[in-house]
Order: structure tokens, then sequence, then C-alpha cells
């Protein structure tokens, strides 16, 4: 195994009455790992750690969540478009927070009617080159940004929506008030967002899935040792579904509601920004 060039700590032994220091190495597989979990705990290493992983993984990463979630995650993202309901304002302007391979920003760009234009925003710049494809530049502008300091004007967007990114920002009260700012009055703000499920039951199956077989697979399909173990270790801190409805209000937004998916495997949330909604 691979070891890592610095010794991170030492180790004083007595002997001979003279202290020696013993340089110890650790593998850098496990450097890795407590790398992962102190980014996932948050902090100033959040934000390097998240950007600099995905954009390493960004080539595996749609064959990977399709593959992990068994195609269900393409059910989720339908459903929370449909939630967002771009109809009110199909001509409005749009922001997919945390875009990465534009997913979202591409499926909302082919709803029905829809002819307004949505800013694939990410700051790992090549998950965004990796979905350049996926939908016209007419209808989809990819936009090289942090979720804390959108290139959006105060007021300027009619919604926004983040799939599985809000649990990677640096500060989740940061990037709350961020979308707040950029919303008009009445824009909507949705989040889908893994969960921990509530029964004892699913919880198990979950856990077991989710620590054991999800870092597995994806650390033989993306070729990256760590980047899997970082997902339940984010999840297992992110905030619980109440919580996380507190934080939207706290932040401002109002009539905020959310819903389970798939036992409680990941969850929808919504919240308005109070004014009149566009006609």
């Amino acid at each position: 195994m691979q070891e890592a060039a610095a010794a991170p700590r030492e180790v004083s032994v007595a002997g001979g009455g003279r202290k020696l220091y013993l340089s110890v190495r650790m593998p850098t597989v496990d450097l890795e790992r407590t790398e992962a979990r102190a980014a996932a705990a948050g902090g100033a290493e959040k934000r390097a750690y998240v950007r600099r992983v995905f954009s390493e993984i960004a080539p595996r990463y749609d064959l990977l969540n399709h593959l992990l979630s068994f195609n269900i995650d393409r059910a989720w993202r339908r459903r929370a478009i449909a939630v967002l309901d771009p109809h009110r304002n199909p001509a409005g302007v749009y922001v997919d927070l945390c875009a990465g391979t534009l997913d979202v920003a591409s499926e909302l760009s082919r709803s029905r009617g829809f002819r307004g234009l949505v800013l694939g925003t990410d700051f790992a710049e090549p998950m965004l080159r990796a979905g350049l494809n996926k939908a016209p530049r007419v209808l989809v502008a990819p936009v090289t940004a942090d979720a804390l300091e959108l290139p959006v004007a105060d007021d300027a967007a009619s919604g926004a929506i983040v799939a599985f990114g809000i649990r990677n920002v640096a500060s989740l009260p940061a990037a709350l008030a961020e979308v707040y700012r950029v919303l008009e009055p009445g824009g909507r703000f949705v989040i889908l967002e893994f969960s921990t499920p509530r029964s004892r039951a699913v919880r198990l199956v979950y856990h077991a899935y989710f620590h054991a077989v999800l870092p597995a697979v994806g650390r033989v399909v993306s070729g990256h040792r760590t980047a899997y173990r970082y997902l339940p270790e984010s999840v297992a801190r992110f905030p619980m579904q109440e919580e996380l409805a507190q934080a939207m209000r706290d932040a401002g937004f109002v009539n905020v509601r959310w819903e389970s998916l798939t036992m409680g495997v990941a969850a929808i949330h919504a919240g308005d920004k109070p004014g009149r909604a566009p006609l």
C-alpha cells in the first residue's frame, strides 16, 4: 500500500535516559479518509475538498449517480422540477445551484412551454464541461460560480433549485441567504437532497448500503478511493428534514414544506420568497 510522504505525527519513546522521536507514517488512503470526514464536518477544508474531488470524478459522475441510485434519481429530479413549477413563469431566469453535469438544468429546459433561461452554476468547472451537450445553450447557460457568491443581480431569478448539492456548500445559512437574495418576490426555491430514513428497518438497510456497498462500488467505478466515502459522511451530518425546513424559514422563506421520497432516502424541500408571485 502506498504511504504518505510526510510524517503527520511523532511518538516519543524513552530509552537510555533520552527521548527518541520516531516518525510514524500513515497510509495515504487513511489520510484521505480523514480528509473526507473533516470535509463532511464542514469548516475551511470543505470548499477545497469538494471542488477538487468532484472535478476528479466528473467523467464518471453521471454513470455512478444512476448506477448507485438504481436510476431512481431521474424520477427524483423530475419531481423536484415539478415542485419548482416553471410553468408559473416559463420565460423567466432560473438558477440551478451546484449544477454538476447539468442534469437538472437540461431537464428543466425541456419543460413543456419553457422559453426562459437556466443558469447552471457550479464551482467545479470539469463537472459543467461533462454536461455541455445535454441541452441547447440558448436555454441553458453553464456558469462557473460558487453557490455562496452567485453572479446574479438581486431579485432577478424566477426560481432556484439544487439537487444533491446543498450539503456540499461551506455554509448552509450563507447559501440560503444568497438564494433568497437573487430570487424575485414570489420566486421559489426547491432543494432535493439525501436524508436519513426514519424507519429503523429501512435505516439499517440504508446504512449498510451507504457505508459499505456504495463506497466500494464508487471506488471501483470512479477510480477515486474516498469520494464516495465522503457522501455518506456528509449525509449523516446534514440536518434532518424539520431542521432544514426551519433553516429555510430563518433565511426568510415562507410557505416552507417538504416531502419524503422512497421511504425517506431523499427529501424535497420548497419555500417561497415573500411577495407577489409572477403572473
